[in-house]
């Protein structure tokens, strides 16, 4: 039996608005597109991980109850879309913190695949910060996108070069899920996705 592909999303700047410290459920606005993006992603056999670094907690900031409300939030406004995270991963400790999870490791993701069978080879890392990207690549996912919301496109301008892994930069979630689904479909190598790739 084949192992199932995921999608790995980071939370704020990538799937929501990027506010700072955002812990009230009622501050939770998806960005324009992402749950169209996330339902295609979905209906094509992805599962959807979102995986969040939430450094407020342990900065003293607010609870992880909080978080969890935020995360009740989204549900609620992704429902009508009949999209569903598969599991949300959250690593809360402050960066000084010693954290097993907090990204770049890999290790949410490393666990993911180990809980869901899941392959690592076939699945993305969306997100807007350099750590997402880590993340992907640390864990061995076949690419990891950044899009320029959120931070994207301050991390843009301080990429490394080489990339340390495959990477494409699209303008938002809705470019990655057309990149991811033309990646799938191009794998035999007869077209290269259009946005950019490294």
């Amino acid at each position: 039996m084949n192992r199932q592909p995921a999608v790995f999303l980071d939370r704020d700047g990538t799937v929501i608005e990027e506010r700072h410290y955002l812990h009230r459920p009622e501050d939770v606005r998806l960005l324009p597109g992402a749950a169209v993006a996330l339902q295609r992603l979905s209906r094509a056999g992805f599962l959807l991980f979102l995986v969040t670094n939430q450094s407020g907690v342990g900065r003293g900031f607010f609870t992880l109850q909080d978080v969890t409300r935020v995360h009740e939030r989204l549900a609620q406004l992704l429902s009508p879309y009949q999209v569903r995270f598969a599991d949300i991963y959250v690593a809360p400790e402050a960066p000084d913190q010693p954290s097993p999870g907090r990204k770049p490791s890999p290790d949410f993701l490393l666990q993911a695949r180990q809980q869901y069978d899941l392959d690592l080879t076939g699945s993305y890392m969306i997100g807007d910060k350099l750590a997402d990207l880590e993340c992907g690549w640390n864990a061995g996912v076949r690419a990891s996108i950044l899009v320029l919301t959120g931070y994207g496109a301050q991390t843009a301008e301080r990429l490394p070069s080489p990339a340390r892994g495959r990477l494409a930069v699209v303008e938002d979630l809705a470019a990655a899920a057309d990149w991811i689904l033309r990646d799938r479909a191009d794998r035999a190598g007869l077209s290269a996705p259009s946005a950019r790739a490294l």
